[in-house]
């Protein structure tokens, strides 16, 4: 149970924010709002309004920026996207709601001694959703959508391109600190400073340690957060002068052993292999790796839902390495194939929300699956519509790169475009394993977009992203080198 702490956090987040975008440039004020939510408000907790989406870490933030942009500043905002795909993919995101909710209006019911109609046992339901529950979820879609339409508009130039990795890697070095103090002392900061544990503490113990998890949803999430800290720096140091480049390489140095220690092994393997590709691989072939990285992101779960991944020889290979991580894994595929079934009775639009998706025991409604993938949640959700939707918006940004590559080489590309890339690509990939989508994947996603479409002005004309500066609220402020946005 979260304590007052905890609602008190959230609660002043909004003002938070205002004052970063007070006294803060606009593109940092922007993506410290969304990444300090992530990273310290309190999980788990939120305020629960009668027909508006849980106010918790995410959303909170998210609407706060909204509204402080929408009413702080003087240009006028552009939020929609110049890519007609993107346009459609986040409209049938959005709108992927409304048939889900319409279609699901049938009270899920668990009852002992089903044979006895007309008499019947009820032991426990799920309730259906009506149509008051069509504007929840709307909001909720187009709450989560926020930090990619901002950044498209406000995060595409190569000065919020770098505001981002820099955000990354300064992220990775504030959160190891209390990561490190996890590590030796067991996971208890979120116990000390909100009072109750996110998640089952097992799951923290690993290689007889611990793994760290500080104020995020679970120990993987935070070693995926690590993995891309490193791999902003490690992009950071390549673009460094020569002369202050050995100091970037300690911090690279620095944030690979908080990697290590956060004991994931997929963290770890994107860590190994793409930390060199980085540092020193051409700007194209990054791109063309996070492209296939999308591309897989997105035909696995087809493939999946078709029966054609052959998971016994998978299996087999996971058990020539780890028979722990192949237990691991066999228990991931078994409850995704019940996952699966479930999905395949509602496939188009979902079952939707409440843990309707999930597999409950028939008489006392007890839990019988554990989703993990973000992918088999947003199937049974939402069906093939949310799926499409939410996985073909994040992967659109990066087809946008991988085609202007093609046509066009990487010489007009700004050097930080392409690791971000890569970072929305493993995110994606680890998407497959991991319910791990963040606001801040959206951001990145976001931003991308943005830079393809000034790349191609042509096919999306003139881009309109306004240059950064302050938002000050009641009067203009102006800066050497910035233009005034309010």
């Amino acid at each position: 149970m979260p304590n007052g702490i905890a609602y008190l956090m959230l609660l002043i987040w909004p003002f938070v924010s205002l004052v970063l975008f007070r006294t803060l440039a606009l593109e940092r004020a922007l993506i410290w709002s969304i990444l300090g939510g992530y990273l310290f408000l309190p999980p788990v907790a939120e305020f629960n309004l009668p027909l508006v989406p849980a106010m918790d870490k995410v959303s909170i933030p998210n609407l706060s920026v909204l509204l402080i942009l929408l009413f702080g500043m003087k240009q006028k905002m552009h939020l929609i996207p110049a890519s007609r795909a993107a346009r459609w993919l986040v409209v049938g995101l959005v709108l992927s709601a409304i048939p889900t909710v319409l279609t699901n209006g049938d009270p899920i019911i668990f009852k002992a001694l089903s044979e006895t109609d007309p008499i019947v046992f009820l032991t426990s339901q799920l309730p259906g959703q009506s149509i008051r529950d069509v504007g929840s979820v709307l909001i909720a879609q187009m709450l989560a959508l926020v930090p990619f339409l901002l950044a498209r508009q406000f995060l595409s130039s190569e000065q919020g391109l770098r505001e981002i990795l820099l955000a990354l890697m300064v992220g990775g070095l504030i959160y190891s600190i209390p990561s490190l103090i996890e590590i030796r002392l067991s996971p208890q900061i979120n116990v000390w400073i909100y009072g109750f544990f996110q998640h089952s503490f097992e799951q923290t113990i690993r290689a007889g340690g611990y793994r760290p998890i500080v104020f995020l949803p679970h120990g993987l999430w935070l070693a995926l957060f690590m993995c891309t800290a490193l791999l902003s720096a490690a992009a950071l140091a390549r673009h460094t002068r020569a002369i202050d480049r050995w100091k970037m390489l300690l911090l690279v140095a620095y944030l690979a052993v908080l990697l290590v220690m956060s004991k994931s092994l997929a963290s770890l393997a994107y860590g190994i292999v793409l930390v060199p590709l980085v540092m020193l691989a051409p700007a194209r072939w990054q791109v063309r790796l996070a492209v296939v990285f999308a591309v897989v992101a997105i035909v696995y779960p087809m493939l999946r839902n078709f029966g054609v991944i052959p998971l016994d020889a998978i299996l087999a290979q996971a058990e020539a390495i780890s028979p722990d991580r192949a237990h691991s894994l066999g228990f991931r595929f078994s409850n995704e194939e019940q996952l699966l079934a479930r999905a395949a009775e509602r496939p188009l639009f979902g079952w939707g929300g409440w843990g309707r998706s999930l597999v409950h025991d028939a008489e006392t409604g007890a839990l019988l699956s554990i989703p993990d993938g973000r992918w088999i949640i947003v199937f049974g959700t939402f069906g093939w519509l949310g799926y499409v939707g939410e996985f073909g918006l994040l992967a659109w940004p990066l087809v946008l790169m991988g085609l202007y590559i093609r046509r066009h080489g990487d010489a007009a590309l700004s050097p930080f475009v392409a690791p971000l890339a890569i970072i929305l690509g493993i995110t994606m990939m680890d998407m497959l394993l991991n319910a791990t989508l963040t606001p801040f994947t959206w951001l990145t996603a976001g931003a991308i977009l943005g830079h393809a479409e000034k790349l191609m002005p042509k096919a999306y004309g003139a881009a309109r992203h306004p240059i950064g500066g302050r938002v000050v609220l009641g009067k203009a402020m102006t800066r050497a080198g910035k233009r005034t946005v309010l």
